[in-house]
């Protein structure tokens, strides 16, 4: 039980053993739970411009009630918001995405109007797709703080770019327009 795991964790911070306590893919009511017995620090989940399952599900608002940072996993759709994905793509079969729904030859181009969202903003502040949506991240909450994943140099300093990029009120109510408009594919496993 969440309850129980949180007091071990308790014990662990008295212990001078443990500095905080996270969560990862926790729900409401396992956080609040959790919450109860041992604050929480952070929530570590996906969510991204095209997986926003936390908003609707009072996860992305029990964080803010309670005080809890969230650190986005997979910001960038485990590359699929770079731009650099399509259905042409093709994957090792030791990665991930080659059993991913999300990652289909039809999800890939039944989802390309959210690239093409990323895409279009992006030219428009003279940044990349991914710098975009790591920057909308940003944009939705002071304590969240995306966590994207690299392997390359290069990718590192591009995503820190999104900290250079202003997304205004009228950039984000595009997005927002924009995602209520398109229907992504895939299940997320």
């Amino acid at each position: 039980p969440m309850e129980d795991v949180a007091g071990a964790v308790k014990d662990l911070i008295q212990a001078g053993k443990v500095r905080y306590f996270g969560l990862s893919e926790s729900n409401a009511d396992q956080i609040r739970a959790a919450h109860a017995v041992q604050p929480v620090s952070a929530l570590q989940s996906e969510y991204s411009i095209w997986w926003r399952t936390i908003e609707e599900n009072s996860v992305l608002s029990t964080c803010e009630e309670l005080g809890i940072g969230l650190v986005p996993f997979s910001p960038l759709g485990r590359g699929y918001l770079t731009g650099k994905v399509d259905e042409t793509t093709t994957f090792a079969s030791a990665d991930i995405r080659s059993r991913n729904p999300r990652f289909t030859q039809e999800a890939l181009k039944a989802n390309r109007g959210v690239v093409e969202l990323l895409e279009r903003i992006a030219e428009q502040k003279n940044a990349t797709p991914a710098q975009i949506a790591l920057a909308w991240l940003l944009a939705q909450k002071p304590w969240i703080v995306p966590i994207p994943g690299s392997r390359k140099l290069e990718r590192l300093d591009e995503n820190n770019g999104a900290l250079n990029i202003q997304l205004t009120a009228e950039d984000l109510s595009e997005i927002k327009e924009a995602m209520s408009q398109i229907k992504v594919v895939g299940d997320r496993y």
